[in-house]
């Protein structure tokens, strides 16, 4: 079920060199769309997954533009869009011009706030046609790690309408409805897609009164029965591979996983860069930026719970370890240049900028690492590498400060 990646490939080839740099991240994200299940469930989920006579999707919020991943044969059959043109993409293609704000609002707050949730939603067809559904939103934790790991969308096609009004603030949205294929085009969702972003139709609309349908209770006991079937399923081959997903955050004592909206937010950012956690012991990778995956050669689930000297080898100076040690003890900015190791054991200088960042409450939640390797090339930057290091260090900041209130709050 992955992507096709040639036309974006080819958008970004103006340079030789610029070109290879985005075909190797659009390998890199392509892979992670057909990772997302089977790095933690059976294959065979799959099977059990199409099994499955109702209409939804699975989207990955750790991915940048938090895709879809998974499409049942339900949902393309309803919706008439085919797998192929759903998975990979942010779930907003569905949306249309009568779609409300309100409920995009809705589903987008309980995105932020891991927390399940249900709307009727007016939603799009491929070829237009205005279908309402009950949508039913569902998250997905690890029951090892506590963070989200996938998002489960069910839709229950309403058959009788009993309409109502109501105020309304436009189109929106995630895993909502207002259909917009251009503002998806994957030469563009690679580059800058953001899982939470909104975007405003051409009209401008504002306030205004709305038509919304409600369910009935049948239906919504369908849609329930389904979100349970399918958790069911995605916990019974996580079993299998030991990576065990639970319906409800159940986290181990002492540590705080990173919310999915400050992931999302995280994801928009493509330099290479490392949040670690100051207050779990041995100070671990709590995040790694795709950049930083495709620097060093590493996967996600070879860096996170690790800490950095991983990266460090026989020709590391260990005074220049110390002095980083030293800045973080006494929670100062700390910029050298070091020698790391890739996976495959070749060696690059790294000119590394280490930085806290803080929370809401001001309290030091993350400290953010930018790595950018000295020998490269890249034709399509044109800032100096200390201008693209503030510059990154500047956006993980805001994306902490904004979005993690409660995330880290007990942290001092």
């Amino acid at each position: 079920m992955g992507v096709t990646t040639d036309k974006i490939v080819t958008v970004f080839k103006e340079s030789e060199g610029r070109g290879v740099i985005m075909e190797e991240m659009v390998r890199s994200w392509d892979t992670q769309i057909s990772c997302s299940l089977t790095d933690r469930y059976s294959n065979w989920v799959f099977d059990a997954l199409d099994d499955i006579d109702d209409n939804f999707l699975i989207t990955d919020p750790t991915i940048s533009g938090h895709p879809i991943v998974f499409v049942s044969r339900g949902f393309s059959k309803m919706s008439e869009y085919s797998i192929e043109e759903v998975v990979g993409k942010n779930s907003r293609i569905f949306q249309g011009p009568g779609t409300s704000r309100r409920a995009v609002l809705e589903i987008r707050e309980s995105i932020q706030e891991e927390a399940g949730m249900e709307v009727s939603l007016l939603n799009y067809k491929k070829d237009g046609t205005p279908i309402w559904i009950l949508f039913r939103l569902c998250p997905v934790f690890s029951k090892e790690e506590g963070r989200v790991t996938h998002f489960i969308g069910v839709q229950v096609p309403i058959g009788r309408c009993s309409r109502r009004r109501s105020g309304c603030f436009g189109d929106g949205i995630l895993l909502g409805s207002c259909r917009r294929e251009v503002c998806l085009d994957l030469s563009g969702e690679v580059g800058r897609a953001s899982g939470l972003d909104s975007f405003v139709d051409s009209d401008n609309r504002g306030l205004e009164a709305e038509e919304s349908c409600e369910a009935s209770e049948v239906e919504k006991q369908k849609a329930a029965a389904a979100v349970s079937n399918i958790l069911s399923v995605l916990t019974h081959y996580s079993e299998l591979t030991g990576k065990v997903v639970c319906g409800k955050r159940c986290h181990p004592v002492g540590t705080v996983p990173l919310g999915s909206a400050l992931i999302i937010s995280l994801g928009r950012i493509k330099e290479s860069f490392v949040l670690t956690d100051p207050h779990l012991p041995d100070m671990p990778i709590v995040y790694a930026s795709d950049a930083f995956l495709n620097l060093t050669g590493y996967s996600k689930q070879e860096v996170l719970g690790r800490n950095c000297r991983f990266l460090c080898g026989p020709g590391t100076d260990l005074e220049t370890s110390s002095q980083m040690r030293e800045c973080i003890q006494h929670h100062q900015l700390c910029t050298v240049r070091i020698l790391n190791y890739r996976k495959d054991g070749t060696s690059f200088w790294n000119l590394l900028r280490i930085s806290p960042a803080r929370n809401a409450s001001g309290k030091i939640a993350f400290y953010v690492g930018v790595q950018i390797e000295e020998s490269s090339k890249d034709e399509c930057h044109c800032l100096s590498p200390e201008m693209r290091q503030l510059g990154t260090v500047g956006s993980v900041k805001v994306a902490v400060r904004s979005l993690s209130v409660g995330v880290g709050s007990s942290k001092s």
